[in-house]
Formats: C-alpha cells, structure tokens, sequence
C-alpha cells in the first residue's frame, strides 16, 4: 500500500510517499511544492492542484493523509492555509483515493511517543523509520511524518 501524506501550505506544501507492507515501512519519495508569493491567492492555488495532480499520477497512491489546521494568532494566515489544505483535499478525493486527516500532536505522537515533540526529534525518529531517506526540506519531512501516522494509525 502507498500511502500520499501531505503537510498544506499555500507558500510550502510538503509531500512525501511511503509504501507499507505489512510491518514494514519504506520511502518511495518526498518533495515541496512552492508558489509565488508575488502570484494572486487564485492562481497559486492552481500551481498546488496541479504539481499535486501530477505528483498522484506519478506515484499511484492508495491512500492519502492531510495534516489539520492550527489555529494561530493570524486569521489571514489561517484563512489562507486552509485554503491550500481544501485543495489538498480536493486533490486527493478528485483521484479517488480515501483521504485521513490528523492533528499534528497525533502525528508527532505516532512518530516519536510524544506529541509535543519538536521538528528535530520528528526529522531523527525519521531517519530511523526510513534509513537513508533524504529529505527535500522540513515541509517534506512533516508529510513524511503524517503519512507514517496514518500507516500506524489507519487499520
């Protein structure tokens, strides 16, 4: 089973793939989708549809887990993350593939036993879930970590 994890973000949407095997977990890829922060709110949610669009054809996920909202001290910036979460979303149920959303405390939880663990503990726990993984920035990493949440969590 491949499992499409995803951490939105309209500047920054990570994305990483792990397949599972019964127990075993292993990295298939990882990357970040950027837009232009010069660009309209409308056509950088465009660019994210698309390069996620192309990222399921490339990769044929089964399953697909999204990362929920926080909630900060910035409405706009709130506001505009869930809108580039929402185009996750769209993304993935337009490719037919069942969609599992987790907070990140569960995520981090999942991963390191503790869900006020911190980026770094995340990024090590990961190079030992997947020995040898190489990561193409901290917004892939957090999408690693939530696709690996829902191989552990998922049933």
């Amino acid at each position: 089973m491949l499992i499409l994890g995803l951490d939105p973000g309209l500047g920054t949407t990570g994305w990483g793939i792990v397949a599972k095997s019964g127990s075993r977990l292993s990295h298939v890829a990882n990357g970040q989708i950027k837009t232009d922060p010069k660009a309209a709110l409308a056509e950088r949610l465009v660019t994210l549809d698309r390069e996620l669009a192309d990222v399921i054809l490339a990769h044929r996920p089964d399953n697909g887990a999204v990362e929920e909202v926080f909630v900060n001290s910035n409405a706009q910036s709130t506001l505009k993350l869930g809108q580039a979460r929402g185009v996750c979303l769209l993304a993935l149920a337009r490719a037919g593939l069942p969609v599992a959303e987790y907070a990140t405390r569960l995520v981090k939880k999942a991963l390191v036993g503790t869900g006020a663990a911190d980026k770094a503990q995340v990024q090590a726990m990961l190079k030992v879930l997947l020995p040898g993984v190489r990561l193409a920035g901290p917004d892939a990493a957090d999408a690693l970590a939530v696709a690996i949440a829902h191989a552990h969590v998922a049933r």
